[in-house]
């Protein structure tokens, strides 16, 4: 039998409450042929906040799960399983046309499950900056010196910031942690 996986949205916020709801009705049920696996989809990033970092799990698409279903025919889920899933407490409904749900694409699922197993290496690194924002130096030999972001480098961790020494525009590089918006 074919295995789909589908999407489910939920209450936003409780994704991973509904999952293991989700997990506990399926076993009771004895389902778990049926429902193979239930993943809320979620990354590692690496964030600054109060002068500390800290490393987070974020949701990456907030308010659904997704459900591996092993069904008869390609497009149907088993009855007793689509009861199960609907009478799940926190469940809405299966993303799809209304009357009945949409699998996802293979190359969806493979993108998706790609980052979901890519939670064991490094953090990303999450900066709030873009080009042209107004920002203050809060850290480093040009505290306190007011410039504008030039450039964003993400896979550095690194800001270009342009700060005005002498009269002149000089470009420094700083990490992301030591500059903050104005």
């Amino acid at each position: 039998m074919p295995k789909n996986w589908f999407v489910v949205r939920v209450q936003s916020g409780k994704e991973d409450q509904v999952r293991e709801a989700l997990d506990r009705r399926v076993r009771a049920d004895a389902l778990e042929s049926v429902v193979c696996r239930v993943l809320v989809p979620s990354e590692r990033v690496s964030e600054i906040r109060g002068g500390q970092k800290r490393v987070r799990e974020r949701k990456i698409y907030p308010g659904y799960i997704m459900v591996e279903i092993d069904g008869p025919e390609k497009m149907d889920i088993p009855e007793r399983a689509w009861f199960t899933i609907r009478e799940t407490p926190g469940i809405g409904d299966f993303l799809g046309d209304g009357s009945k749900p949409i699998p996802m694409s293979k190359s969806d699922v493979e993108r998706i499950l790609g980052a979901a197993d890519h939670k064991e290496s490094a953090p990303k690194v999450k900066i709030g900056f873009s080009g042209g924002e107004a920002v203050r130096i809060k850290e480093g030999p040009f505290e306190n010196f007011e410039g504008t972001v030039e450039e964003v480098s993400a896979a550095k961790g690194t800001v270009k910031v342009i700060v005005t020494i002498f009269g002149r525009p000089t470009p420094v590089e700083l990490e992301y942690w030591q500059v903050e918006r104005v």
